[in-house]
């Protein structure tokens, strides 16, 4: 198990712990986080699950694959930052144990 801290544009936090195999918008909606709204299930479709990694985090993470890019650059209203990922993208693993994820002010659409 890993636990993923999301941090709200308020300055507030909230740490949850995932089960093997989840996302990190799988856990956000299983938690109720406020701002994860994943309005298409996590199949990459929407952007509303559009999250900030933690700089210190985004290597570890990784950068996201051809499709996900597309789809953050096509996101409207929202700032898109280096470090933007959508959530349903990123798996979970003991080796992401401790990841911080910003959750943004205002998502696509939402």
């Amino acid at each position: 198990m890993a636990k993923v801290t999301y941090l709200q544009p308020d300055g507030t936090s909230r740490t949850c712990v995932n089960f093997e195999g989840m996302t990190v918008m799988h856990l956000a909606v299983g938690n109720l986080v406020d701002g994860i709204d994943a309005l298409c299930g996590g199949v990459m479709q929407c952007g509303t699950c559009h999250c900030y990694i933690a700089p210190e985090w985004s290597e570890r993470v990784g950068p996201p694959s051809a499709d996900e890019a597309a789809m953050l650059e096509a996101l409207e209203g929202v700032e898109v930052r280096p470090t933007s990922r959508l959530s349903c993208q990123i798996q979970l693993s003991e080796a992401l144990d401790g990841l911080v994820v910003e959750v943004p002010a205002e998502q696509p659409g939402v």
